[in-house]
């Protein structure tokens, strides 16, 4: 007779054993989609700063009374009590001050939006982060005009310091340590308030691999040191010498490497030169830190072009000519919204 198929029947284990079983595949299973998404989260949270509601944030010098330093203390106050830096690639303060109401409206409708959450996204696409930078009156009705602005738009960044136009070096410095404080960034951008911005072509200017650490990036200029009115004879004597003059960057944008922004940070106030421009005593600074200058023209077009960076009305005003007006019409504009971007040439 023909053999009978054999089945193959698997014993079954008891019942105990069973139990365990499942709670071991539970347990692995769950632990593996921890980290799993552990890893998802972190990798998409690494540039963005804008998990807390409030955007917005003052900062306040108090003094500290101490043995060895007579320096300032830097306290941090907002709606928001998270004060951790956030992580982003670069972080670019737009100075601004109380007369530019109009630049900050016409801003809002071209490069930099005005709801939150179109700033959100175009903060998350880039890694850049975008606030507005101002210091403090002793005219209470601006004050209380600024107030209003700060809770319709939520997207400044407020500087215990006067705001005066003498003063625009210090502000600067208190922009940058400031920044420090509240954004771990790979760069720090100081923009004016009066220039097109592409802030796609910035973010990948600054993303590019550099063997400098220490790294001062702008449009450079070779401008004097003699800027006390009182000292322009000297100049034509720095032409012939050579040696009175130093390149440095045109004051509507540059960027500074989180390493150069540390050093200025733990560097006392009181220990800085100051000059009456503000670009040239930022050129100065870095002259004397030793800093790797980087050149790009692209950051000072006075055309939108496919590589142009930052569009101003170089050199005939040092920003845009009429900045509320001129700053739409370029946004009308293809060539500057909507051009493919090209390699620059000035690598």
């Amino acid at each position: 007779m023909p053999s009978s198929p054999k089945f193959f029947h698997p014993r079954q284990p008891p019942a105990g054993r069973r139990s365990t079983v499942r709670i071991i595949s539970f347990s692995l299973v769950f632990g593996l989609s921890g980290f799993i998404f552990g890893l998802i989260a972190l990798r998409s949270s690494q540039y963005r700063c804008l998990a807390t509601p409030s955007r917005s944030v003052r900062i306040v010098w108090e003094k500290i009374a101490t043995a060895k330093s007579n320096d300032n203390g830097l306290v941090l106050s907002s709606t928001d009590a998270n004060t951790r830096r956030h992580k982003v690639m670069g972080f670019v303060g737009i100075q601004t001050g109380f007369g530019s109401v109009g630049r900050r409206e016409s801003l809002r409708k071209t490069w930099m939006p005005s709801d939150s959450q179109s700033l959100q996204r175009l903060e998350e696409a880039t890694g850049l982060a975008f606030r507005f930078i101002i210091g403090k009156s002793k005219d209470e009705a601006k004050m209380v005009e600024l107030g209003k602005e700060v809770a319709r738009y939520d997207d400044f960044l407020l500087l215990d310091i006067e705001e005066e136009y003498s003063k625009l070096p210090y502000k600067t410095l208190a922009f940058f340590k400031a920044a420090y404080a509240l954004y771990d960034s790979d760069f720090y951008v100081k923009a004016d308030d009066d220039i097109y911005l592409r802030p796609d072509r910035l973010s990948t200017l600054l993303a590019k691999e550099r063997s400098h650490s220490q790294t001062y990036l702008g449009c450079m200029k070779k401008g004097p040191v003699f800027t006390d009115p009182k000292l322009k004879w000297f100049e034509p004597l720095g032409y012939l010498l050579g040696s009175e003059y130093f390149f440095h960057a045109y004051g509507p944008l540059y960027a500074l490497s989180a390493d150069v922004v540390a050093s200025l940070v733990a560097l006392r106030n009181n220990s800085f030169r100051m000059f009456s421009n503000e670009d040239v005593t930022i050129g100065a600074w870095m002259l004397a830190m030793n800093v790797n200058h980087e050149n790009n023209q692209a950051l000072c077009s006075p055309t939108c072009t496919g590589s142009s960076i930052a569009v101003w009305d170089i050199p005939k005003c040092s920003g845009l000519c009429n900045p509320e007006k001129k700053l739409l019409e370029l946004h009308q504009m293809d060539s500057c919204t909507k051009s493919p971007t090209m390699e620059s040439d000035d690598e």
